[in-house]
C-alpha cells in the first residue's frame, strides 16, 4: 500500500488519493513546472489511521448528533474530535513510511539534516467545482524533524473537522464518509515575495487578462487578509501592465532559521510602498500562468512565491494552482468585458459569438 508518493514519481492514476493540493502539485511536477519538491501522504495512511483507531465510526456518530442550531454544540464537537486526533497514535507502517519519505527529501535538497518542510492539507473535497474549501484546513510552516512532521501530520488530519469545514459540508450537502484528507510535505520556500495570480479577470471574466496579487515574504499574510497586497492588471497576450495597483504592506512572515519558526516582521523603510514584483518578474510570472492554464485546460487560481535562495531567472516557485471556480462554472457574455470600437464592432457584426 501507498502511503507516501513524491510528486514526480505519481502517476494520473495515483491523482485521486491526493486530494486537490496534493494532485495539482504532483501534476505539475510530473510536467516539470517550478514546484518546491516534496511528497504527499496518501489518503490510504488517513484511511488506513481512522480504521486501525477505530475512530472513524465515533467521528460519524459525532458529527451525526451536533445540533447545528446551537454554535457551541458545533464547537464542543469539533474539539472533542481533533484531540482524539492527537491522542491516537499513527501506525506504525505509516510512520515508518512517513520517516523514509523525509528522509529521502532530505537528501534530494543536498542532503540537509532535518529539513524544514511545510505540512499542509489536502482535502478530497477540495477539487469539487461547485464548491470551495480554500482555507478550511491547515497549513504548517518551517516544520523540522520527523517528530515534529508526524505530530503535524495529525493536525492536518484532525483540521478536516474544525467547525467551520464542518458546517461547510453541511450547507453544501457533502456526506461526512465521502471525505478523505491527504497531507502534503514540501521543502520550505523561503520567500521574498509571494501571492496569487488568476489566469481571468476576477471582476468580469475576462479570460483576456491576468490579475496579481503580491507582498512581501511567505503568500500567508495575503492569504490571511493580514495585508492589503499589490494589485495588477496585465494583457494575457503582450504581456504588459494595464493597471497597477501599490500598497502600503507593513508586516511580512519570514522564516526564522536559527529557532525554526515563522516570525511576523513589521516594514518601516520604504520597501512597505515600493512595488513587491517587478515588470519582468511580473512578466516571467504571466507566462508561467499562461503554461498552467494551457496544462489544465480552463482558468485558473495560482500561488506562487520567488524564492529568495535560487538564482534570478530561476527563482519562481509554485506552490497550488486550482480551477478558477467563479466564472468557469457559468457563460460570460463577452459583451460585457470587451471595451472599445473593436468589441463595439464584434458584438454588432457577431451577435451569435457575444453570447458563448
Amino acid at each position: 500500500m501507498k502511503y507516501t508518493l513524491f510528486f514526480n514519481k505519481s502517476e494520473p492514476s495515483d491523482y485521486q488519493f491526493l486530494g486537490g493540493k496534493g494532485a495539482s502539485l504532483a501534476s505539475m511536477s510530473v510536467a516539470n513546472m517550478p514546484v518546491p519538491v516534496g511528497f504527499c501522504i496518501t489518503t490510504h495512511a488517513y484511511e488506513h489511521f481512522l480504521t486501525k483507531s477505530g475512530l472513524k465510526k465515533e467521528i460519524l456518530e459525532l458529527v451525526s448528533s451536533i445540533d447545528f442550531s446551537q454554535v457551541d454544540d458545533l464547537d464542543k464537537t469539533s474539539a472533542k474530535i481533533r484531540e482524539m486526533f492527537m491522542k491516537m497514535d499513527i501506525p506504525a507502517e505509516v510512520q515508518n513510511q512517513i520517516k523514509q519519505s523525509y528522509e529521502e527529501l532530505c537528501l534530494l535538497c543536498n542532503h540537509q539534516n532535518n529539513l524544514p518542510v511545510a505540512v499542509r492539507s489536502s482535502a478530497t473535497a477540495e477539487d469539487l467545482p461547485d464548491a470551495s474549501f480554500a482555507g478550511q484546513q491547515d497549513t504548517y510552516l518551517w516544520i523540522v524533524g520527523e517528530n515534529e512532521v508526524l505530530e503535524h501530520v495529525r493536525k492536518c488530519w484532525a483540521s478536516l473537522f474544525t467547525a467551520r469545514a464542518i458546517n461547510y459540508r453541511k450547507d453544501q450537502n457533502i456526506a461526512e464518509d465521502e471525505l478523505s484528507m491527504c497531507v502534503v510535505i514540501q521543502k520550505m520556500v523561503n520567500a521574498r515575495t509571494a501571492g496569487v495570480a488568476m489566469t481571468l479577470n476576477p471582476t468580469n471574466g475576462d479570460r483576456s487578462k491576468i490579475v496579481i496579487d503580491s507582498s512581501w515574504g511567505l503568500g500567508e499574510a495575503v492569504v490571511s487578509g493580514e495585508v492589503t497586497p499589490d494589485n495588477f492588471m496585465v494583457d494575457k497576450i503582450m504581456l504588459e501592465v494595464i493597471k497597477s495597483n501599490i500598497q502600503n504592506k507593513h508586516i511580512e512572515h519570514i522564516p526564522d532559521k536559527e529557532n525554526r519558526r515563522v516570525l511576523t516582521r513589521e516594514i518601516t523603510d520604504a520597501r512597505a510602498t515600493e512595488p513587491s514584483i517587478n515588470e519582468a518578474e511580473i512578466k516571467e510570472l504571466c507566462r508561467i500562468a499562461k503554461i498552467i492554464e494551457k496544462h489544465y485546460k480552463c482558468p485558473q487560481d495560482i500561488e506562487w512565491a520567488i524564492d529568495a535562495d535560487l538564482p534570478e531567472g530561476h527563482n519562481f516557485t509554485l506552490l497550488q494552482s486550482r480551477p478558477e471556480t467563479v466564472w468557469s462554472q457559468k457563460k460570460v457574455d463577452t459583451s460585457t468585458i470587451k471595451t472599445g470600437m473593436e468589441g463595439i464592432l464584434n458584438t454588432l457584426m457577431n451577435p451569435i459569438s457575444a453570447k458563448k
